[in-house]
């Protein structure tokens, strides 16, 4: 397939346009362009010619089933893109007077308890742009309030080895120290390591539950007490909330704030579909130190509070992605307390479903009733067979399946991460089941046959390093 500059041809115009009814204002010329755009000259029938072919070549939940451990791919409905698309929210500007944006804040307010609700906190700000800005954002609060207390010797963060890789990345950005921690045998915090390694510079814990793994922290209480009692406060990653909202609180557990991914959990769009929204929530103690300003119930009304002197400051610019909460509020509203509910049990069972009977033939990393997700390991295929994680993961491509989350969490080998959904059903998942079982045959008769997979695609396996480190990001014709 040509890129769109491939196809570009001087002089061809994609669309006339009316005349200019306003007085025409030219730049000076310090501030023009001395050299051409670069845009590519084409039709408009070839142009949608081209998104069109584009869009057959990629892969989505619309497409079919999309099992990517930890990112909960799941179906977004489009009643969601529909009351975030009414005029009286989508037709407004962040810069209008509060009063005029009364029903824009009410949203906002709603969004807030709602989610409050969910998590056990009490206060929420909905400006981090996505996940990992909302990790930024918790710690920077953890940070904040320690310095308030004239508290400045706690400078490490606990983060256990299982996390996802933007904790300690976090921890770093805030000026931090990142102390990691080993898992127990059984996948989950190992309570006398992290004994060991809490004292008077611990400012806080960062931890995600359901972990990783797939596996619930049994021992969340003890953790976050140790936590407490040590001086410091305990952070959670909202990645896996999926599996327990409507069920379990971390305000309950023990959790001082936490961070939400609405894109994972409460089926707004995801990855380039987005933007993303990482909302953070706290307990009270914590929310002077909230990014201003704060959506405040003001009389019958509401206002935007900006005289808070102990805040963080501003995380983004205005209030956050104001679209993508909309979307959220209305999932919230659409199932309701029950129905939040029903969506981590159902995706609980089908995580387990997936792993009962994948277990007949894939070693499972640690084979325990698990929550919304859970881990195999190819280590001993790859041992016998030659056959590694990337070999099974693009051989699911050749059979319409999107691939699992390969070689993560880090501390298992060959790791292979299968996250079905509440939105997947029992039939879309035998599917799945039936191929993977099928791959597994394969791989034991004809192990060469996938080191090629896939096969069916307009482009075959690529150097994955070779992209990653050497990216190409410009067209040079």
């Amino acid at each position: 397939m040509k890129l769109i500059f491939e196809k570009s041809v001087p002089g061809r115009r994609l669309s006339l346009l009316p005349d200019c009814d306003v007085p025409v204002c030219k730049l000076p010329e310090s501030l023009r362009r001395t050299t051409p755009i670069g845009l590519p000259e084409m039709s408009e029938n070839e142009l949608s010619r081209h998104y069109s072919a584009l869009e057959r070549r990629s892969f989505g939940v619309n497409n079919g089933f999309y099992p990517l451990g930890s990112c909960t791919m799941k179906y977004n409905p489009r009643i969601n893109d529909e009351m975030s698309a009414l005029p009286g929210f989508a037709d407004i500007h962040p810069l209008q007077p509060v009063h005029t944006v009364q029903g824009a804040l009410e949203a906002l307010a709603l969004a807030e308890q709602l989610l409050c609700e969910i998590t056990g906190m009490d206060h929420m700000t909905f400006q981090p742009a996505a996940g990992a800005h909302g990790e930024l954002t918790g710690i920077l609060l953890i940070k904040r309030y320690h310095a308030e207390r004239g508290d400045t010797e706690r400078t490490e963060i606990i983060v256990p080895d299982s996390a996802h890789g933007t904790n300690p990345a976090t921890v770093s950005m805030t000026g931090m120290t990142a102390v990691s921690i080993e898992s127990g045998p059984d996948g989950r915090v190992d309570l006398d390591k992290l004994k060991a390694v809490v004292g008077p510079k611990t400012a806080g814990l960062m931890l995600t539950n359901p972990n990783t793994l797939g596996l619930f922290e049994k021992d969340i209480l003890e953790i976050t007490d140790i936590i407490h009692k040590a001086g410091g406060l305990v952070y959670y990653d909202g990645a896996n909330l999926n599996a327990i909202m409507g069920i379990a609180r971390p305000g309950d557990m023990g959790f001082d704030c936490v961070h939400l991914n609405l894109h994972k959990t409460f089926s707004t769009p995801h990855g380039g579909g987005g933007p993303g929204s990482g909302p953070v929530g706290c307990k009270d103690f914590l929310a002077p130190y909230l990014p201003r300003p704060v959506v405040e119930k003001e009389g019958e009304g509401y206002t935007l509070d900006y005289e808070r002197p102990l805040s963080i400051g501003r995380i983004k610019t205005f209030y956050g992605n104001f679209a993508i909460v909309l979307r959220a509020l209305t999932y919230v509203l659409t199932l309701g307390r029950e129905g939040i509910k029903e969506a981590s049990t159902q995706a609980v069972l089908n995580a387990n479903y997936m792993r009962k009977k994948l277990s007949e033939c894939y070693d499972i990393a640690y084979d325990y009733t698990c929550m919304h997700e859970f881990v195999m390991t190819l280590s001993g295929l790859k041992k016998e067979k030659g056959i590694t994680a990337a070999d099974i993961a693009k051989a699911l491509i050749d059979r319409g399946i999107h691939p699992p989350t390969m070689y993560f969490p880090l501390i298992v080998p060959e790791a292979l991460m299968i996250e079905p959904v509440e939105t997947e059903s029992k039939e879309t998942m035998d599917e799945a089941i039936e191929a993977l079982l099928d791959i597994y045959k394969v791989a034991c008769a004809d192990p060469e046959s996938l080191h090629a997979a896939p096969l069916t695609t307009p482009v075959g396996r690529v150097d994955e390093t070779a992209a990653a480190r050497h990216p190409k990001l410009r067209y040079e014709g």
